[in-house]
């Protein structure tokens, strides 16, 4: 009898110690190269380990398209991301607990200042660089508006956005699609200058996203962990610092959100063009 309850203790220990142990995998979209989106993430992320104490790693792929890969074979638990608000990813059961705090994003659809063209029908057979096929608000949302107008243009990848800026300052694409924050924090950190000849209707910022294979406990545990960030200094010091390596405001902090801030994705899916669904 004392050995049988030896091993159920010793078992019990053992699956206390394997819960311990558990490492769930965090796939944020490349918004900027693969250099800046780590060095952004990492200190984030190790700062909501130490809060929360469930172990978390960064995983993140080359390219936006690639780290989504990961999501959808479902080698990650919790994600920044709003590539999963079709009605055919939403089927996946991925959920919606927070946001960052920084002001909607806008699809834009822009030219460098000093290019001659200064209206959207001018991109006829031009090429329009994006990030890549996942990017919901600078590819899809810009994307659509092109093919409503019946505006013919020649599609190239970056990668990501930064990639995207890049080959279109050196004359390797006519245009860009991106969203406003990025527009805005690449002009800033490159000293670069735009001309926008669209904009789309505004967007809640990218969704923190869990799992639903991930216990109750360990979610709120890293929920409270970033909702914290910044009403502790130090978190508020980690996000100030990871914010100005991308050229963020200091204040894009993360908050509470559900399914429902996300409503105008859903919009968006409900009349999209066939190719981006």
């Amino acid at each position: 009898m004392k050995r049988l309850l030896l091993l159920v203790v010793m078992a019990l220990i053992s699956t206390a110690a394997l819960a311990a142990n558990v490492t769930y995998r965090f796939s944020p979209v490349n918004q900027w190269d693969i250099t800046k989106t780590a060095a952004y993430w990492n200190p984030i992320v190790q700062y909501v380990e130490n809060q929360s104490g469930v172990r978390l790693e960064l995983k993140i792929g080359r390219t936006s398209a690639d780290t989504t890969s990961y999501v959808l074979a479902q080698e990650v638990e919790f994600v920044f991301s709003n590539h999963l608000f079709s009605p055919e990813r939403e089927a996946l059961g991925w959920k919606v607990f927070g946001r960052r705090n920084v002001p909607q994003l806008y699809g834009q659809i822009a030219v460098p200042e000093d290019s001659p063209i200064r209206k959207l029908e001018e991109l006829q057979d031009k090429t329009v660089v994006f990030a890549g096929p996942e990017a919901f608000i600078g590819y899809k949302v810009t994307y659509a508006e092109l093919l409503a107008r019946g505006i013919q243009v020649k599609t190239d990848f970056g990668g990501n956005q930064n990639a995207a800026f890049a080959q279109m300052f050196a004359g390797k694409a006519a245009a860009t699609g991106s969203n406003s924050m990025l527009t805005e924090g690449y002009a800033k950190r490159e000293n670069r200058k735009f001309r926008i000849l669209w904009t789309s209707e505004g967007y809640h910022d990218l969704a923190l996203m869990v799992s639903s294979k991930v216990p109750e406990k360990d979610v709120q545990a890293v929920a409270q962990a970033f909702f914290g960030m910044y009403e502790d200094p130090v978190g508020r010091e980690v996000l100030r610092k990871a914010s100005e390596v991308v050229g963020l405001s200091a204040d894009a902090y993360f908050v509470p959100a559900t399914a429902a801030d996300y409503a105008s994705y859903r919009r968006f899916y409900q009349t999209a063009p066939v190719i981006l669904r």
